[in-house]
């Protein structure tokens, strides 16, 4: 049996088509891909500010609705785990010589509490000026605030309790040699230094940091990565975050270097205003401001 094509007059093949019209059509398009390459492709596409911003909401909603006493505990554990970011630093500085180049080094001791905090899923309130700020944007309503201010208090009252617990282990003469002591007293002095109102701006510096980070830990598959970078930053700039600092404020008023109202009036007020100032402001609503404006344009074109 003859099974060569049959070609019509005007050029088309038996099926109707004409000869050359599906590889000029397939060229135009694109390749075609196997299942397994477009499963491939979608898995390498980056996630939309859209997905991103419904993965925080959910979260949000999440964390919101937890009870009280869950938040309390974890809330605790998270200010406890911060202090291992002094304890790390002081470690550092008390074995490495004295050198320009070792505040480099130092300085990757102040991520090991975020990279506790965070992979163990703790309370921390600072990623908490993203996570709930956002299901508020989306609702706008008094019961969700009620929710979002809730959830800052039982977490900020728990993380700085947490922080006042594991500075005074630290600070124990029992826990640790002279030398790490003392580099943990050099470290809470150095970190208390600088006018009334150098906290409050490196704080806002410090909030808008965290937050970003949290944002894109919605869409990172090398999570520890990025908490490790951005907290490395944090750090070697001296930007002031209100859990991890006040192990360091509450290891100064134990030494005597900081007296116990100023560790509230100089230390937790202007430094916790200036994170949430920094998370909220210029992370929460400019991400809210994105996904409302990309709605908005949709439904223009509908």
């Amino acid at each position: 049996m003859d099974t060569a094509e049959h070609h019509t007059p005007d050029g088309k093949d038996g099926k109707g088509e004409r000869k050359g019209e599906g590889e000029r059509k397939g060229e135009g398009e694109g390749a075609a891909l196997s299942e397994a390459e477009e499963h491939e492709a979608e898995e390498r596409k980056h996630p939309r500010a859209q997905v991103l911003y419904e993965t925080i909401r959910r979260e949000g909603e999440y964390e919101l609705d937890r009870p009280a006493s869950a938040l309390a505990w974890s809330g605790f554990a998270a200010g406890l785990s911060m202090g291992f970011s002094l304890l790390a630093q002081g470690l550092l500085r008390a074995y490495l010589p004295e050198a320009p180049w070792a505040r480099l080094i130092v300085s990757l001791g102040y991520c090991v509490g975020f990279v506790v905090v965070i992979v163990a899923r703790q309370q921390l309130f600072t990623e908490n000026t993203l996570t709930p700020v956002i299901p508020f944007l989306a609702h706008k309503d008094a019961r969700t605030l009620w929710k979002v201010l809730r959830l800052w208090s039982i977490v900020l009252v728990c993380n700085l309790a947490g922080t006042f617990a594991v500075a005074a282990a630290l600070h124990s003469a029992h826990a640790f040699s002279d030398q790490v002591r003392d580099a943990f007293g050099a470290i809470a002095r150095q970190a208390m230094e600088g006018s009334a109102a150098q906290p409050f701006a490196r704080a806002v510096f410090s909030g808008w940091l965290i937050a970003l980070m949290v944002w894109m830990l919605a869409g990172a598959s090398a999570r520890a990565f990025v908490v490790i970078v951005i907290s490395y930053i944090v750090g070697l700039g001296d930007l002031s975050h209100v859990i991890a600092g006040s192990t360091e404020a509450v290891y100064a008023a134990l030494d005597g270097e900081l007296a116990p109202v100023a560790y509230f009036t100089r230390f937790v007020l202007p430094v916790g205003l200036g994170n949430v100032l920094g998370g909220v402001t210029l992370v929460a609503l400019l991400a809210h401001a994105q996904i409302a404006a990309d709605e908005k344009q949709g439904s223009d074109v509908e």
